[in-house]
């Protein structure tokens, strides 16, 4: 199953999958065959970029 399409819930499942099972985001898109620059780029347009530091888009 890949990920949503929508950026609202791409946004809650990219963080939860964050929070419960990848160190980065990196490892999440690597595992899941997502390219990172389109994960930034979607939820980039709706204010949200990736902390490292938290592992989580803020």
């Amino acid at each position: 199953m890949g990920l949503p399409r929508d950026p609202v819930i791409l946004l809650s499942a990219v963080n939860t999958k964050l929070r419960d099972f990848y160190p980065s985001l990196d490892a999440l898109c690597e595992d899941m065959q997502a390219r990172r620059e389109d994960i930034e780029e979607t939820l980039g347009a709706i204010g949200y970029k990736y902390d490292d530091a938290r592992n989580q888009f803020v």
